[in-house]
């Protein structure tokens, strides 16, 4: 395997594990919201005490994908920080509004409905706004004027392809955060949390598995080269329906002898995302070599060789010290009834 790929499967795999804790984040941001006046159940609580630790850590890995493209590619950095500003910007600025509520909220009492009602609001809006990067790699959204790149913006918002994608986006964060939930509650012991995640992840799967064909669907009529690679691939497609088939029924499994209700949400949980990774290793591997179509190549945007290696060394140590910290804040996250059964 080139260097080149090795840099690009490292970034892909910082933007699948954002991706994926992300969407779950934002949508328990929007649950809470949702659920915030239902005063006969715990959904709210449920939520709320999931977000709170789970935040921080996520940001972490925007922190690994900006630094990894500037390190690996900074050819690429270039174009997509020029056309990317003016989302990129909207989108700092409703990180910033968000992480300072759920700063301030947990430090001062009587904002817990302004907390509810911002998370759910950029809950919304980021995962939206975030996931227009990738129709704009894809190409026909870029303009050059004067050898300066620029976004056509109106283009973008009002295309099949940004708008399946956004529908994509919000589905995904709701179908992803609502099983996380469901099993959070279901460890927890709150049955009727449990319940009603339950039944959100059961109406959003089906709704985020028909975005995901007509994102597939746009890309034949404004991404012809994309379309085409991915169906070289097809087989790792009908390998992620298989794996959301297996996640998606598991909520209808019997639930056990302690079990009051129906449902294995951990293997829901477990099952989706495979099939978030199945298919999104078929869209990756589709879209190469192209950085962004087609002015920008994984090689013509790689840093130098020497760099590289320094970088990758870097990286592998540092991952060697962050993973098992991780696995162990994921593992007392899940499993220690002190917080998650609280009062």
């Amino acid at each position: 395997m080139s260097n080149e790929l090795i840099a690009i499967a490292m970034l892909w795999m910082f933007v699948f594990v954002y991706s994926v804790a992300a969407s779950i984040d934002f949508g328990t941001g929007f649950w809470s919201m949702i659920y915030m006046n239902r005063r006969q159940n715990r959904a709210t609580n449920i939520a709320n005490r999931y977000l709170s630790p789970s935040w921080e850590v996520t940001n972490v890995f925007v922190v690994l994908i900006v630094v990894g493209l500037m390190s690996f590619f900074p050819g690429a950095t270039f174009t997509l920080g020029t056309v990317l500003l003016i989302p990129g910007s909207l989108i700092l600025l409703l990180l910033a509004i968000r992480s300072a509520f759920l700063v301030y909220s947990h430090s001062m009492e009587g904002y817990e409905r302004q907390l509810a009602i911002i998370s759910g609001i950029s809950g919304l809006f980021i995962p939206a706004l975030l996931i227009l990067v990738l129709p704009v790699t894809q190409g026909g959204f870029i303009q050059v004027i004067n050898g300066h790149e620029e976004l056509l913006l109106g283009k973008l918002l009002t295309s099949a392809s940004g708008i399946s994608y956004m529908a994509f986006a919000i589905s995904s964060t709701f179908f992803l955060s609502s099983l996380l939930l469901s099993d959070y509650s279901r460890v927890a012991g709150e049955m009727e949390a449990y319940r009603l995640y339950r039944r959100d992840a059961i109406l959003n799967g089906p709704l985020s598995f028909f975005t995901a064909l007509a994102l597939v669907t746009s890309m034949k009529s404004e991404a012809l080269w994309l379309y085409e690679n991915l169906l070289h691939h097809f087989w790792l497609l009908i390998a992620s329906a298989v794996a959301f088939f297996i996640g998606y029924t598991a909520l209808w499994w019997p639930g056990g002898k302690r079990a009051s209700l129906p449902g294995q949400p951990r293997v829901a949980v477990l099952g989706i995302v495979v099939q978030y990774l199945l298919a999104s290793y078929a869209y990756g591997k589709a879209h190469l070599p192209y950085i962004v179509y087609p002015h920008v190549t994984i090689e013509s945007a790689f840093t130098h060789p020497d760099t590289f290696r320094a970088l990758f060394v870097s990286y592998i140590v540092c991952f060697a010290i962050l993973t098992p910290g991780f696995l162990y804040f994921w593992r007392m996250f899940m499993k220690d009834k002190r917080y998650v059964k609280q009062p």
